[in-house]
């Protein structure tokens, strides 16, 4: 390569400016929403936070509602479940979920931010039941009630977040996976492998 040639190709692509500014902004939106609640937080103060005019905050989300429907999408970030036998399917769901909640607590501020605010209107259900659904389609018993067992399952994690991360209820918190575990999965698996309803 000579002096003036232009640098080689990696095969890597570098992110543009405008990614940058947009994960820089969902950043600071969820500390901020996580931190003050809807009501309370601003786009001034989540620009500031990003280092960004505000402006921006408004040209890449429209308005305060816009950017928090995009800041409160949980993201379950879930695994395809390959090794795992029907009869494991429950287990399994149930230890990602908890693993999830707990290593990320982002995530139950911004359902607690979401629920408070009036916003939700069912949101965080249909987020769930499109990261859900194709794991509870892998191991169904019965394909076409894949919705409706995908529905009943988030109902149960999202009823588990609800008590043990928002409200704290000392009897749900002072379990420990082990526990949870035990209650909660045969009832998931029920509702993923059983045959009949």
């Amino acid at each position: 390569m000579t002096e003036n040639s232009p640098p080689a190709d990696t095969g890597t692509r570098r992110p543009r400016r405008s990614e940058a500014t947009r994960a820089a902004i969902l950043r600071a939106a969820v500390a901020r929403f996580a931190a003050d609640g809807y009501e309370r937080a601003t786009i001034r103060a989540i620009a500031r936070d990003a280092d960004i005019d505000p402006s921006m905050v408004m040209r890449y989300y429209g308005s305060k509602e816009g950017l928090f429907r995009a800041a409160s999408e949980i993201d379950l970030r879930m695994p395809d479940f390959a090794g795992v036998r029907p009869e494991e399917a429950g287990e399994a769901l149930v230890r990602h979920f908890l693993q999830r909640w707990e290593e990320d607590g982002s995530l139950a501020a911004m359902l607690r931010v979401g629920l408070a605010s009036g916003l939700d209107e069912g949101r965080q259900q249909a987020l769930l039941e499109g990261q859900v659904g194709p794991a509870v389609a892998r191991f169904c018993a019965v394909p076409a009630e894949v919705p409706r067992r995908t529905a009943l399952v988030a109902s149960q994690v999202l009823g588990m977040a609800v008590l043990r991360y928002l409200l704290e209820v000392p009897t749900v918190t002072s379990m420990t996976h082990d526990e949870i575990v035990a209650w909660l999965a045969p009832t998931v698996q029920r509702y993923v492998t059983a045959e009949d309803a």
